[in-house]
């Protein structure tokens, strides 16, 4: 699928800032997928598309959440809600069936258990890219070049840490991503 549409909507509908910020994650989740031998259509697809409804009115997601009859925990909550309107969106109105890609995109803020290649990709590509600046974000970015898996495992358990320290809502989809993680990691280990 040519990203010439997808392009146009960026540059026609976001903000500057959101536009750097695409951008700069298409960027870093190429040179992972390279790093790492994923496909790069693939990796462009999802990192363009991740972010692509996070500034739509609280109206228009909720309108959107309830087209799509999404959980309500989705409700007037941007933070999770973006993520699983763009898939929902990708899936109706582009076309875009390949569940890797939908995955990546949907679960970009939590993760999830058994995430793949791609999803791992774009969730740090996310949580890494230049533009992004706050305790810890170096040490994510060395630690995404050596292990995805590990760097994942970070990420989510600094996500975690964060979210309980602020009193907010964690999705558990964010828990069960970590604890995956951790599981086969150490089931691996054991298996040396």
């Amino acid at each position: 699928m040519k990203t010439d549409c997808i392009n146009d909507y960026i540059e026609h509908n976001l903000s500057e800032k959101r536009k750097r910020h695409i951008y700069a994650v298409r960027d870093t989740a190429l040179k992972l997928a390279d790093l790492y031998g994923v496909d790069s259509e693939k990796t462009e697809l999802a990192a363009l598309f991740h972010d692509m409804f996070r500034e739509i009115s609280e109206t228009q997601m909720n309108e959107y959440i309830r087209q799509f009859k999404l959980d309500d925990k989705y409700l007037n909550n941007k933070n999770l809600a973006h993520s699983k309107i763009a898939a929902a969106i990708m899936e109706r109105e582009y076309g875009i069936t390949d569940h890797d890609i939908l995955n990546a995109v949907s679960y970009h803020t939590t993760g999830r258990a058994k995430m793949s290649p791609l999803e791992k990709i774009i969730y740090l590509a996310d949580a890494i890219e230049p533009n992004r600046q706050y305790q810890g974000v170096e040490e994510l970015r060395k630690a995404a070049l050596i292990s995805l898996d590990g760097a994942c495992m970070l990420s989510l358990s600094r996500t975690i840490d964060y979210v309980k320290s602020q009193d907010l809502f964690l999705d558990e989809d964010t828990i069960k991503a970590r604890d995956y993680l951790k599981q086969s990691n150490n089931k691996e280990i054991l298996d040396e």
